[in-house]
């Protein structure tokens, strides 16, 4: 019995094919994310925009932003959380992916200063997330977190040296600052 060309072809063909698709899928799992998101925005056009406006809009609603809350200590679960507040005077996206400056009035404990912050603020879907990574901060310490932002409220974790916890409260705008626009959180 003759073997049926269009069966050899089919094969000789998959044959052939399998190493480049398989090339292909190594490259495509090689990607970053963020490499991933950027080929999609570039082919699209309008992530880019979409991006830009989210930013946009997260700037304006931090700037005059209040966070007023409660922290807690690792270790110390005999003590009630802690009062703290943040109010942040302005916040401006920077050319950079995901850099943002925030100029804050940092209240804790004994300590009451404004600091400007150059901060990443990443995104997990449509929640902001605000992230410090070993970020110094003169006269205060070394501080890492992660924040999220949602629905008028921030929850997250802090580490200051080698003491670290939760944070949670909610977020208003400043007293100057409310007459001035009533926006929604991101």
């Amino acid at each position: 019995m003759r073997p049926n060309r269009f069966s050899l072809l089919t094969i000789l063909c998959a044959i052939l094919l399998l190493p480049i698709q398989q090339l292909i899928a190594q490259e495509n799992t090689a990607k970053t994310g963020t490499e991933l998101a950027k080929t999609v925005t570039s082919e699209s056009g309008a992530s880019s925009q979409a991006t830009d406006d989210r930013e946009s809009k997260l700037a304006q609603y931090l700037s005059g932003s209040i966070f007023a809350g409660q922290f807690t200590v690792d270790g110390k679960p005999s003590l009630s959380p802690k009062a703290e507040e943040y109010t942040i005077e302005k916040c401006e996206k920077l050319d950079a992916p995901d850099l943002y400056r925030l100029t804050a009035r940092i209240k804790y404990g004994q300590v009451d200063s404004e600091v400007p912050m150059d901060i990443k603020i990443l995104w997990s879907g449509n929640t902001p997330v605000i992230t410090l990574d070993s970020l110094w901060i003169p006269g205060m310490g070394t501080f890492s977190a992660r924040v999220l932002i949602h629905s008028n409220r921030y929850a997250g974790t802090w580490q200051h040296d080698a003491v670290g916890g939760h944070m949670f409260g909610l977020i208003r705008k400043a007293a100057s600052s409310e007459s001035q626009s009533s926006e929604k959180t991101p």
